[in-house]
């Protein structure tokens, strides 16, 4: 999937995470260590869908965090579950697949 496939609404879900991210430097350094990516890795990684998809995914998995970036941000949930089917592209669990 080309970054230019991926609807502005899911482009800036994914840059409002990142942005809420690195205003959050022990949950930035968290995801970074979860994910394998390096600090001086992070601004090509941007670029990646793949990267963006785990970066949202790592968001998901954690209830509380998921709702601290809502409520940060006043973004709702839903939001940021379908920029990451945007990101992640269908599964089976979809009704996409």
């Amino acid at each position: 999937m080309k970054n230019r496939d991926i609807p502005a609404d899911a482009e800036a879900t994914a840059v409002a995470v990142l942005g809420w991210l690195a205003n959050e430097p022990e949950m930035l350094s968290r995801f970074l260590a979860l994910s394998g990516v390096q600090p001086t890795q992070l601004r090509r990684a941007v670029g990646d869908p793949a990267f963006l998809a785990g970066m949202l995914e790592f968001l998901m998995q954690h209830e509380p965090t998921l709702m601290e970036f809502c409520t940060a941000t006043d973004t709702k949930p839903e939001t940021v579950v379908e920029a990451y089917h945007r990101y992640a592209g269908p599964s089976f669990d979809s009704a996409d697949f």
